[in-house]
């Protein structure tokens, strides 16, 4: 995503829900018995473990065409092996390889110029949980990739480490996975996409677009970047996309009467929706919304090697994580489905 200017109504409209404490809403989960029942545990330890891994100096800022971002594809491939999630068919190890031409490749910024000889062979990171409709898939994505490494003068921090950009939103997926293994065989098959290649063309979501049947899916909830409170406050997420499917107000109705709030994309005229991984699939007429937390107009750390964990509010990111669980019950329980987004709008 681009750096783009906020409007400011949403902002001066929810001021008061800024002080409220990171982990409220894992308490007001308790006063709906029948949705705390179906919301899985998300375990912050665990969520500060994975994304520490991720943002890692030796993962190198993770850019698709390095082998850096092989070691942190098999790191993710080895997190699904030990939750225990399925394989889909054409993955090996999780692992859903694939190769990009040569030229192909569109360059982040920050690219130090290489240019691919040969075509190079990506992959995404694929998992499901097998539910009682087997036709019918909830996807929870999110790219794991970043920017790599950036030119710096000697001596000099020069790796962009994408705690926030994507590492988060993997880590999301990461843990939304564990939880929902831990419920029980859920009604929707659920599926755990971590994607390759976003900050350089969106080969990943492309790929993954053209190895199942889009009518299929359900919902697909992308993950990006919610290692910070929106400007909204702790307890918001913001959905883009939001009228272009009843995705957005099923979140809503299914939080309400909690602390947390999801709420349209607050910058329209950038038009986020097809900017991210989600657009791939929504072409397809899926609904395919991505949430996010971070108002990266005014981030000083976005596409900068300051992306650091310690840049980032952890105990936001795992209630966001919580709520997302919360917040996808009804669809994964099949109790709701959104509306279908129109490929031919704009």
């Amino acid at each position: 995503m681009s750096a783009f200017r906020p409007q400011s109504n949403r902002t001066s409209r929810r001021a008061g829900r800024r002080a409220a404490p990171a982990f409220v809403f894992a308490i007001a989960v308790a006063a709906g018995p029948s949705l705390a029942a179906q919301v899985p545990e998300i375990d912050r330890a665990s969520a500060e473990r994975v994304i520490r891994v991720l943002a890692a100096d030796d993962m190198e800022g993770r850019d698709a065409f390095t082998p850096a971002a092989m070691r942190a594809a098999r790191f993710i491939a080895a997190e699904f092996a030990a939750i225990g999630l399925e394989e889909i068919d054409g993955a090996v190890g999780y692992l859903q390889e694939f190769a990009v031409p040569a030229g192909g490749r569109r360059r982040p910024a920050g690219d130090r110029g290489e240019t691919p000889d040969a075509e190079p062979r990506l992959a995404n990171v694929v998992g499901k949980i097998s539910g009682n409709r087997d036709g019918e898939y909830v996807l929870f994505s999110a790219h794991y990739d970043h920017i790599g490494i950036l030119p710096a003068p000697p001596g000099e921090d020069a790796i962009a480490n994408g705690a926030n950009d994507n590492a988060s939103g993997t880590t999301a997926v990461i843990e939304l996975a564990r939880a929902f293994k831990k419920t029980g065989k859920p009604e929707r098959t659920l599926l755990f996409a971590a994607f390759t290649a976003e900050e350089s063309g969106g080969h990943g979501s492309r790929h993954f677009s053209e190895q199942l049947d889009s009518g299929q899916i359900v919902a697909m909830f992308n993950i990006e970047m919610i290692g910070k409170p929106a400007v909204s406050g702790p307890n918001t997420a913001w959905i883009t996309g939001f009228e272009r499917s009843t995705f957005g107000q099923i979140l809503q109705e299914a939080v309400a009467g909690t602390a947390y709030e999801f709420y349209a994309d607050p910058y329209p005229s950038q038009n986020l929706f097809y900017r991210s991984d989600n657009a791939t699939l929504a072409r397809l007429g899926v609904p395919a919304h991505t949430i996010s937390t971070t108002p990266i107009d005014v981030d000083p750390d976005y596409h900068r090697v300051s992306d650091e964990v310690e840049t980032l509010d952890l105990d936001h990111m795992t209630n966001t994580i919580r709520a997302i669980a919360a917040a996808a019950a009804t669809i994964v329980s099949g109790e709701a489905t959104p509306t279908r987004v129109d490929p031919a709008a704009r």
